[in-house]
């Protein structure tokens, strides 16, 4: 397991695990901040101590082979992989170049040591930065709460009204830095991938350009780092759709806080301020202590822990709830106060205070209290529906109103579900086409209706159903061959679940990949690719029950999903899967090597002001038997094809790309890496509204 998604959420919570969490954050930022550092002071060597090259090299190599970068959430990718081994690699390639004793190089600055440094200093510089803000407000909102919170129930009304208002400001600014620093965090774990391996990808290159007896070394090299440099390009792509999800869920949690403070449905969680009373004449204290409540065995875990204390917790201490009665300031003179009766320890009450009027509400309606008189307090809340869509006949007859009708009139639009129509326009369609008295328009004959919003509109109508296409149910199912295993296998789970779908679920997505495959075929003059259509339709056709930062970092599994039914149709939807298909099963040595070596395609990205993208990656007869295959419009996806051609990587043809590394100039490696994402608006997740695509 790696490292724990941060939720923000748990920013409103600021539980324990959470600051545990955060903590192992900063530890992995710390350790990528002490490799880079390392890694700067090598090069240097390397440069400056012709004499010691050998040893500056060996240690050079030790350091990239030791390092491994750490990743959230349960899985990776098969890109994610290969940027993962690819520090192991480069340390490979480096002891072979010290057999050699001929190594020249210059220009090392520019390509590795700048890139390097300046991530170090801005990404890693600015999360320091956070990360101090962040502690600075934790210990500003705790102690101005404490001081609340013992102030005295007696003052004035206005009094405890402008400290209470003094308090919520400094808590909501407390929240923000937390979101803020969050958010900063994970960019950087994400961001560290790319912006780490790309300037040593271009290192290599300008080594073995003045290396003049290493023409060889460097042919084998090529091949891989062709591969890693698509592995990087659909890892910044998959980066890029992954972090507006990201942004559009913090700031759906900032808008409505409150729908996002229940974190599980079996239990209720947060800080409250526990009365422990002493001996006289000592009185009582008042220890803070993280709670959670399981409403079905009415059971109170207790912790105590203090952020100013180092953040140590404490021991657990668990008590059963037999009743909760909210406490009146006559009877004690402190405010958003509980009475908790044990059924542990009978006649034995408990004493708690929440943090706020709203806390107090939160705790009461989720421990079943109640006031003194007897009512119930709560809150609910309700959301807004969207558009009624079902997947009925009417909602069938659509899919394949409108499947005809871009087979017809747009198969070979550039953009093509990338493009997205007016909101207003895509809106109105739809609210036709599912109204069984106005939906017998053929939009396959009607000029009225354009194919962007034929097409963005199908998309909405999957989007609204009341249920994804792919169900909740099978959501988890669907994604875990994605994470692992070799290509059979996934596709071989990924057909037995297919069948466990509802008939109409199943008749509808048939139809949809089927139509999706023909999009494909015609990938070089609609520049969507499988792997395009899968950054399309993953979020749309399964997603889980929940917002979480968590099920974002799925989507790139959804994509994998997604491309291998649209590749593997005819078989997933043409026969039935035996009755003993085997399930998921752990690659087998061969396998992990075709996966390492395995044909890359990179994610198309369309921009009408490219004169011709194929100039970029032209096709060559090598890479296989059907010219349509080589081609950038490959039906092939990076994440789940199949390696059955048997043609190696190596023998690509991506001449101009050659060409412009093997100049004099340091840059040329990135520059001609960056080219290939001219047009980033368009590798994110597409998103539907009153937008136009970029470009």
């Amino acid at each position: 397991m790696g490292l724990h998604p941060l939720e923000f959420s748990e920013c409103y919570l600021d539980s324990p695990v959470f600051r545990e969490k955060i903590k192992a954050h900063e530890a992995e930022l710390d350790k990528t901040n002490r490799f880079i550092k390392e890694l700067y002071k090598d090069g240097k060597n390397l440069i400056n101590a012709t004499k010691q090259l050998a040893l500056a090299q060996r240690k050079f190599a030790q350091s990239l082979g030791e390092f491994q970068f750490e990743y959230i959430g349960d899985a990776k990718t098969d890109d994610e992989r290969c940027i993962d081994e690819s520090l192991q690699e480069f340390s490979n390639f480096l002891k072979n170049l010290e057999d050699q004793r001929e190594l020249m190089m210059r220009n090392i600055t520019e390509t590795l040591m700048k890139p390097l440094e300046k991530f170090r200093k801005e990404q890693l510089g600015s999360a320091k930065a956070e990360r101090k803000k962040y502690e600075k407000e934790t210990e500003k909102y705790y102690s101005s709460l404490e001081k609340l919170l013992n102030m005295s129930a007696k003052k004035k009304e206005p009094q405890l009204q402008e400290a209470d208002s003094q308090v919520e400001t400094i808590r909501q600014h407390f929240q923000e830095e937390s979101l803020d620093y969050v958010c900063k965090l994970q960019e950087i774990q994400e961001r560290k991938k790319f912006d780490c391996v790309e300037p040593m990808l271009a290192f290599f290159q300008t080594v073995f350009t003045f290396y003049h007896q290493g023409f060889e070394l460097a042919n084998d090299f090529n091949h891989y780092k062709k591969a890693l440099q698509i592995n990087i390009q659909n890892t910044r792509s998959r980066f890029e759709g992954t972090r507006v999800e990201v942004f559009e869920l913090m700031k759906r949690i900032r808008e409505v806080p409150q729908e996002y403070r229940q974190t599980s449905p079996i239990s209720s969680e947060g800080y409250l301020y526990v009365q422990e009373k002493r001996p006289p004449p000592f009185g009582s204290s008042w220890v803070k202590r993280y709670c959670t409540f399981v409403k079905e065995q009415k059971i109170l875990h207790m912790v105590t822990f203090d952020h100013r204390s180092g953040g140590k917790m404490g021991e657990t201490e668990s008590v059963t709830l037999k009743s909760c009665v909210r406490k009146t300031t006559d009877m004690l003179d402190r405010r958003f106060c509980l009475d908790i009766e044990i059924t542990d320890r009978p006649g034995t009450v408990l004493t708690v205070q929440s943090l706020s009027e709203d806390d107090h509400k939160f705790w009461i309606h989720a421990m079943g209290g109640k006031e003194p008189a007897g009512q119930y307090l709560g809150k609910t809340y309700s959301k807004e529906r969207g558009i009624d869509a079902q997947l009925d006949d009417v909602g069938l007859s659509f899919v394949k109103n409108a499947i005809n009708a871009i087979e017809t009139r747009g198969i070979n639009d550039q953009g093509l579900y990338r493009v997205v129509g007016v909101s207003s326009k895509v809106q109105k369609l739809l609210s036709l086409m599912i109204d069984e008295k106005s939906n017998d328009v053929d939009l396959s004959t009607c000029e009225d209706w354009d194919v962007k919003t034929i097409t963005s509109t199908l998309k909405l109508y999957l989007r609204s159903l009341p249920e994804p296409l792919m169900t909740y149910g099978l959501y988890k199912d669907f994604i875990a061959p994605a994470k692992g295993g070799s290509p059979e296998s996934r596709s071989q789970a990924i057909h037995c679940l297919v069948h466990k779908l509802p008939e109409k679920n199943r008749l509808v997505l048939g139809l949809l990949m089927k139509h999706l495959a023909t999009v494909a075929a015609h990938s070089k003059l609609n520049l969507m690719t499988v792997a395009n259509l899968g950054v399309v339709f993953g979020p749309t056709l399964m997603r889980p029950q929940e917002d979480t930062v968590a099920a974002i970092m799925d989507l790139k599994f959804q994509n994998i999903v997604v491309e291998i039914l649209i590749e593997q149709h005819e078989k997933i939807f043409g026969d039935v899967p035996g009755a003993s298909s085997p399930g998921l099963s752990a690659p087998t040595r061969q396998s992990k090597k075709l996966l390492s070596v395995r044909q890359n395609r990179p994610l198309a990205v369309y921009n009408p002001k490219t004169v011709d993208l194929q100039t970029v990656l032209p096709t060559s007869p090598d890479v296989c038997s059907n010219s349509d295959e080589a081609s950038l419009g490959s039906n092939e996806s990076v994440s789940s094809q199949s390696t059955a051609s048997g043609t190696p990587p190596e023998k690509a043809n991506h001449a101009p790309l050659l060409a412009s590394l093997s100049t004099d100039s340091p840059g040329a490696c990135i520059a001609v890496a960056a080219s290939w994402l001219n047009s980033g608006a368009l590798t994110k997740a597409s998103s539907d509204g009153d937008k136009t695509v970029d470009g």
